[in-house]
């Protein structure tokens, strides 16, 4: 049977917004994050994070760094009793940086390759699954994997609401929440109204 995913963006969704980490111990995690993951994982969702990285290809952070980096997520959010699924990146740049990861390429949102491989990877059914991120390009990612996107208030979520809500299209999120917390509440509901149904 189909998985059913919660896809977050990491930077602004889950921890704090401070431009580009470098150094693991500058994430922390927004409060609340663990509790809701925790919340969706409880309710049969996987969690996976969805990140672009273009660091990498700006040469601003290398892979084993990211790879501490994402540890180190993984940690705080296990001491808050949530262990994520899985955690997807894109290194590239489309124009900006030096050698292999400058290019133009199917996985850094706004485009949806990273949800299509996760897709495919894990068995997940896309069209039952949510993307939740701070910026319009984490819901136009959502949307062109046939998922429901909500945009949060954290990171740069509050400067993006208002451009959010005039998308055309039907490119516009689904919902607009303060944080994970109230996105992963808002998902919860919705499913309890559809079961119900």
């Amino acid at each position: 049977m189909p998985r059913r995913a919660i896809f977050i963006d990491r930077d602004g969704t889950i921890n704090h917004e401070v431009g580009i980490i470098n150094d693991p111990q500058a994430l922390t995690l927004i409060d609340g994050a663990a509790d809701a993951l925790g919340r969706a994982a409880a309710a049969g969702f996987q969690t996976i994070v969805i990140t672009n990285q273009s660091a990498i290809a700006l040469g601003k952070l290398d892979e084993a760094t990211l790879a501490d980096i994402h540890d180190r997520l993984r940690d705080l959010l296990y001491e808050g009793g949530v262990r994520l699924d899985a955690i997807y990146y894109c290194p590239h740049h489309p124009t900006i940086g030096e050698g292999r990861w400058t290019r133009a390429c199917d996985c850094r949102k706004p485009a949806d390759g990273l949800l299509q491989r996760a897709g495919r990877e894990m068995g997940i059914a896309l069209k039952d699954s949510y993307m939740i991120g701070d910026r319009i390009r984490d819901v136009r990612a959502g949307h062109a994997a046939g998922a429901t996107a909500v945009l949060v208030r954290t990171g740069f979520g509050k400067d993006e609401e208002a451009d959010a809500k005039a998308a055309e299209n039907g490119s516009a999120p689904a919902t607009i929440a303060d944080n994970i917390s109230a996105a992963i509440d808002w998902i919860l509901k919705k499913e309890a109204s559809s079961d119900e149904c």
